[in-house]
């Protein structure tokens, strides 16, 4: 009896493991469809800044800053949800991997940081050249 609970309860926590994965590997999806947007943003971007339309480099620069929000979110999130898989697992191999995992997204997290820096400072630029000629 006691052992077909311990059974039924590792088998539990495995589809938890599971689920988690699917949900982390839905995220890094997700991740990945809304970079490729930011990378279309910005050569739209680039393209707008080469024919000087003011109102609509305003209107880019802040979908661009929302979409890099948005970014942060998921990353954040896909953060806390490897920091549960490293709790929930003990195999050192795979704690090693998913602790690298942790550092790629940690990097990129603070890139995306930088971007939206970057992407502030274009809008206060905008804003000012647009409002303050």
């Amino acid at each position: 009896m006691l052992l077909l609970l311990l059974l039924l309860l590792l088998l539990l926590l495995l589809l938890l493991l599971l689920l988690l994965l699917l949900l982390l590997l839905l995220l890094m999806l997700l991740l990945l469809l809304l970079l490729l947007m930011l990378l279309l943003l910005l050569v739209l971007l680039l393209l707008l800044l080469l024919q000087q339309l003011q109102i609509l480099l305003l209107l880019l620069l802040l979908l661009l800053l929302l979409l890099l929000l948005l970014l942060l979110i998921i990353i954040i999130i896909i953060k806390l949800l490897l920091l549960l898989l490293l709790l929930l697992l003990p195999l050192p191999l795979l704690l090693l991997l998913l602790m690298l995992l942790l550092q790629l997204i940690l990097l990129l997290q603070q890139l995306l940081l930088l971007l939206l820096l970057v992407v502030l400072v274009l809008l206060l630029h905008s804003y000012c050249y647009y409002y303050y000629p």
